[in-house]
């Protein structure tokens, strides 16, 4: 592996900060080196929200947002009225979505949203989406990803989001 550049598009709440963290921390845990950071609007719920992830085997100088993603994860597609999540995507970017949405690269989705509100009973869909980015990029194993949860979350909480994870790995498709 070179470098890995991921971009994330959200909305406040929805957790994108967090599914970033965790997969860097994930990178790290299997002797990767990583980098999360996140860029805020407004700082509000519902405001978009973009945050950044880089994972390489050699340690990583840039520090600046990622402007050519490899992947681009769309929590929330009405996102693409508003603003193009696409833009600066290569040929062979791919995109990881919420929900079906016809795009000329490389796409895997998940209902995130449904998944989420059936497991953990309310649509934050970070967890998810790290199980959908697992599974169509295999930058980190899903087992590491499972015990880098257990840094951000313990009893329930934890129990909860491992299933989502799982569940998010298993009926991620390819459109």
């Amino acid at each position: 592996m070179s470098l890995l550049e991921f971009r994330f598009h959200g909305r406040g709440g929805q957790g994108m900060v967090t599914a970033a963290q965790l997969l860097a921390v994930a990178a790290v845990m299997e002797g990767k080196h990583a980098q999360a950071f996140p860029e805020f609007g407004p700082e509000r719920r519902g405001a978009p929200v973009k945050s950044y992830l880089r994972v390489s085997d050699r340690p990583i100088y840039a520090r600046e947002p990622v402007l050519r993603p490899d992947v681009i994860v769309v929590a929330d597609p009405t996102l693409f009225k508003f603003e193009d999540p696409l833009s600066g995507a290569k040929e062979s970017s791919i995109l990881v979505v919420n929900g079906a949405y016809k795009s000329p690269l490389k796409t895997y989705y998940i209902d995130a949203t449904s998944l989420a509100v059936r497991v953990l009973g309310r649509p934050v869909v970070n967890t998810a989406l790290v199980g959908a980015v697992i599974r169509a990029t295999g930058v980190v194993s899903l087992d590491t990803a499972l015990r880098a949860l257990g840094k951000f979350f313990s009893g329930r909480l934890y129990e909860a989001n491992a299933k989502l994870i799982e569940l998010a790995h298993q009926e991620t498709a390819e459109l």
